[in-house]
């Protein structure tokens, strides 16, 4: 009984917080586009904010992770800028978790059915090939760790299979915390005018990218295939 109130009060507690995100992200979501479409623009909004800056970004990651019509990177770039490695980093990670919480139970207890319409079946089956392996923590892992690779139905579906949301997260940060680290790097070299750190991280950045656009069909068939006749 006990287990059953605290399933309630999460489902609750869940859709009073997408609610919230939805209303403030929908009403200034123009806005929220047009700031971050400039690294300069968007940082100078941050810090005009004062006090309150360190929510604002934690806010855009958070729609940036859920509606994704915003560029993370630019968010990143100014949390690093502004609020250093270390700040900019949590920040960024912060507001990228609390998006794929949302993400995740919004799917598990609310949307699975919607979610089922959204994708073509017969053109995402190296999807479902995946998300019904028995790999499919490894498989989730590599997707999240390669760029160039596509991510953002996996974390919605991620709620549709039987993995526990502990090891879902961990393999989340771990696997996205590179990609989000880059760019907070940047922005804080940006701030100190180290070039030289800038030029490398970028290349490499610029490289891993390029590969695994490369080389994303050639995972995704390797493993969704070879994985689909383990099933």
């Amino acid at each position: 009984m006990e287990k059953t109130k605290k399933i309630l009060l999460g489902k609750i507690s869940l859709i009073l917080l997408g609610f919230i995100v939805a209303i403030l992200a929908f009403k200034y979501l123009p806005k929220l586009i047009e700031l971050t479409t400039s690294l300069d623009t968007f940082r100078d909004y941050i810090i005009s904010t004062g006090r309150f800056g360190a929510l604002l970004v934690i806010f855009f990651q958070i729609v940036q992770t859920v509606i994704a019509p915003i560029p993370g990177e630019v968010i990143q770039l100014a949390g690093g800028y502004v609020y250093g490695i270390p700040l900019g980093l949590l920040y960024s990670i912060i507001g990228m978790m609390i998006g794929s919480v949302m993400i995740f139970y919004f799917t598990k207890f609310i949307g699975a059915s919607y979610v089922e319409k959204l994708i073509d079946k017969e053109k995402y089956k190296w999807i479902f090939d995946i998300v019904g392996s028995k790999k499919f923590t490894i498989t989730l892992f590599v997707f999240f760790i390669i760029p160039g690779l596509p991510k953002d139905f996996l974390i919605y579906l991620a709620g549709l299979t039987p993995i526990k949301p502990i090891k879902f997260f961990v393999i989340l940060l771990v696997g996205r915390l590179p990609s989000i680290a880059a760019p907070v790097v940047i922005g804080a070299n940006i701030h100190y005018e180290n070039y030289t750190s800038i030029i490398v991280i970028s290349i490499i950045a610029v490289v891993l990218f390029i590969l695994g656009m490369v080389y994303k069909d050639k995972i995704i068939e390797k493993l969704s295939g070879a994985e689909a006749e383990e099933i």
